[in-house]
């Protein structure tokens, strides 16, 4: 089975791809479904997904952040199938240790909004930051090293879109948040932008295909 608000955030990132690039990434919808509802174990799905973005090389920019959707369906849906202390089993330590280097920080965001969702919260990035992240806690200095781009420029919550754009472009290329930084700031400043504010968040774009995906991936994930 697919979460349906999965379902719904591939659908969303696979049109903003297509509006923003020269690529038909619709077209694959049928096949990122058949993956994602599979009933095969999760790591045989990782497989499947991976053997899709290599035949398809053309949308390769979306391949982590749809790893990162198919980690939140299987804690939506594929869980639902195994023993209720699954996550605490060394079969999934397993599965941790295997994928270490997988995915992005939007698996965060979306564990962020579920949680908002369930406590009929407002995303804020405030409370992202040190009410989901602790990024203030002394045991989460990981977590305060991953953003701290983010945690320095907090302030453009408020700023126009055009100068997070600014803002990104001096992210260093090492960061782990790089790539999200630019869809993650616009996001958090409207978690629910009008047609007209999504085009002036395109225009002012680092890179419009993977940045409109991503942010229209937080949009349905939100709704």
């Amino acid at each position: 089975m697919t979460d349906q608000k999965v379902s719904n955030a591939i659908n969303a990132a696979l049109q903003a791809f297509t509006k923003y690039s020269d690529t038909n990434a619709v077209a694959l919808k049928p096949d990122f479904e058949a993956v994602f509802s599979s009933d095969a174990d999760f790591m045989t799905k990782v497989d499947l997904l991976d053997n899709l973005f290599n035949d398809n090389p053309q949308v390769e920019e979306l391949r982590e952040v749809f790893f990162d959707l198919l980690m939140i369906n299987f804690f939506s849906e594929d869980v639902k199938k195994l023993e209720d202390d699954y996550l605490e089993t060394p079969e999934w330590e397993d599965i941790e240790e295997q994928t270490l280097d997988r995915g992005t920080e939007l698996l965060n965001l979306l564990l962020y909004l579920n949680e908002c969702s369930d406590e009929g919260l407002e995303p804020e990035l405030e409370d992202y930051l040190k009410e989901f992240l602790l990024v203030d806690e002394d045991e989460f200095q990981d977590e305060h090293r991953i953003y701290e781009p983010v945690i320095a420029h907090q302030i453009l919550v408020e700023s126009p879109v055009s100068e997070v754009n600014k803002i990104a472009a001096t992210v260093p290329d090492d960061s782990e948040v790089k790539e999200l930084f630019y869809p993650m700031i616009t996001f958090f400043q409207n978690p629910e932008p009008s047609e007209e504010e999504k085009e002036e968040i395109a225009d002012n774009a680092v890179n419009q295909p993977f940045d409109m995906a991503v942010l229209e991936i937080l949009v349905s994930f939100n709704n």
